[in-house]
């Protein structure tokens, strides 16, 4: 029970208002370790509880520093959590705003794709936990407008996506303004063995907890592969979707362009669509996810920026359209699915080019998935039927005044012109007048 774990009543409040009393075996094996002070590597499935699982000690670690005065000053960053998208940054803000609404710690959440200057009035207002992306954090550090001379805990959430090389060079300059003597956390589901030594730079001699089998899926989602031509992946997923009456579908493609694409493709054929990916600003993937949740749009088309972070509740089905280039952004995506203990649903529609990346997924997983092939249904019912059917074209004839036959006919000289040409001339030997003519070469070309 949560009730054993050493937490303070107020937070047991939050937790029971939520409608918990027993922890996860991620949170039960993860959260003495944070409340001892030890460095920490965990790894468990997605939809399990991670977020919980450090929220919940890192509020019982800062509850001596708690205070309801109104001096930013009493308000330093003495927790920074670090999150690879902005989808993961805003909910893990949501979950410390939750289990902290009955004690006197405040916290924020920073990330691009919006104007910097609407997140500066918080912090200068000050706040004790910050949950950032790093790109973002950067920026408001180059504008002075925080400091992280006071961080006693940092947390990176997903730490195989924070720890790539993409993040890598930001994350050093990060970690070159926070305390050496501080906490790390690092969360994920998925944990290659680059990345674990990777970790040992800056953690300090950590402790791992496995609540699950690495880089592994829940056993909760049902998984199954669709063999089809790339062609008909479209017709296969619009059909999918009528046939079984969805209100709800989480689709992933590998790029921006065609997860824009098939959003608009989808709205076409009468499904309400919409889509997520890099391009767009934080408010219109907030707007797009807003309306997928309050069931207003069926399939939400997304790239990876959604495999990690969302959190939506019952999701019946999720479609890998494109495998993704990475095996284990595989486990991440079909994670929306099947959570909290919930069933779900994962299917991946597969064609002849990337059949590589499936077995690279099924040498992650250590199973094997049977192809089954798609029915590729005629155009008139997959799409054809369901689409407005468009007016012919007019047809613009250019119309032409009537010709009168008297045009048509040969030449024929009149009685009075065949007359004058029968007279001989009046004088025959008077011989013809000369003309003279000068004859000359054209220009020379230069």
């Amino acid at each position: 029970m949560f009730s054993s774990l050493n937490l303070d009543p107020q937070i047991l409040r939050a937790i029971e208002e939520e409608g918990y009393t027993e922890p996860t075996p991620i949170q039960a094996q993860a959260i003495p370790h944070v409340l001892a002070g030890s460095d920490l590597m965990a790894m468990a499935q997605t939809g399990t509880g991670k977020t919980a699982a450090f929220t919940l000690p890192l509020l019982q670690r800062l509850l001596p520093h708690a205070s309801t005065s109104a001096s930013p000053a009493r308000h330093p960053i003495r927790a920074l959590v670090l999150a690879p998208t902005r989808e993961l940054a805003i909910q893990v803000e949501k979950s410390v705003e939750t289990y902290s609404r009955h004690v006197p710690l405040r916290s924020t959440v920073v990330f691009g794709g919006i104007d910097i200057k609407t997140q500066k009035p918080a912090l200068m207002k000050g706040v004790e936990i910050l949950v950032a992306t790093p790109g973002r954090l950067l920026d408001h550090v180059e504008s002075r407008n925080l400091m992280l001379n006071q961080v006693q805990i940092l947390i990176l959430d997903e730490a195989d996506r924070m720890l790539d090389m993409g993040f890598m060079p930001d994350l050093k300059r990060i970690l070159t303004l926070l305390p050496k003597q501080r906490q790390t956390l690092l969360f994920s589901a998925t944990f290659s063995d680059d990345i674990k030594k990777l970790a040992q730079d800056f953690l300090v001699n950590p402790v791992t907890v496995e609540a699950e089998r690495r880089n592994t899926a829940a056993e909760t989602v049902t998984q199954s592969v669709l063999m089809v031509d790339h062609d008909n992946k479209f017709s296969v997923l619009a059909d999918l979707i009528r046939s079984r009456g969805l209100k709800q579908v989480l689709v992933f493609t590998r790029t921006k362009l065609t997860s824009a694409q098939l959003a608009r493709k989808l709205e076409r054929e009468g499904i309400p669509s919409d889509a997520i990916h890099g391009d767009k600003t934080q408010l219109e993937r907030i707007k797009a996810l807003d309306a997928f949740k309050e069931g207003k749009i069926t399939a939400l088309v997304a790239t990876d920026v959604a495999a990690r972070g969302l959190d939506i509740d019952q999701l019946p089905l999720v479609v890998n359209y494109e495998l993704p280039t990475n095996a284990e952004d595989y486990v991440h995506r079909i994670g929306r699915t099947g959570r909290a203990g919930a069933s779900g649903e994962a299917i991946s529609l597969v064609d002849g080019e990337e059949e590589r990346r499936l077995v690279e997924i099924e040498k992650l997983l250590k199973r094997e998935f049977p192809r089954e092939h798609a029915k590729v249904l005629p155009a008139s019912r997959s799409s054809s039927s369901h689409r407005p059917a468009k007016p012919a074209a007019h047809v613009y004839v250019k119309k032409t005044a009537p010709v009168d036959d008297w045009f048509l006919k040969p030449y024929e000289p009149s009685p009075a012109a065949a007359k004058i040409a029968e007279q001989p001339s009046s004088n025959p030997d008077k011989p013809k007048k000369q003309i003279a003519a000068l004859l000359c070469r054209p220009p020379a070309k230069n």
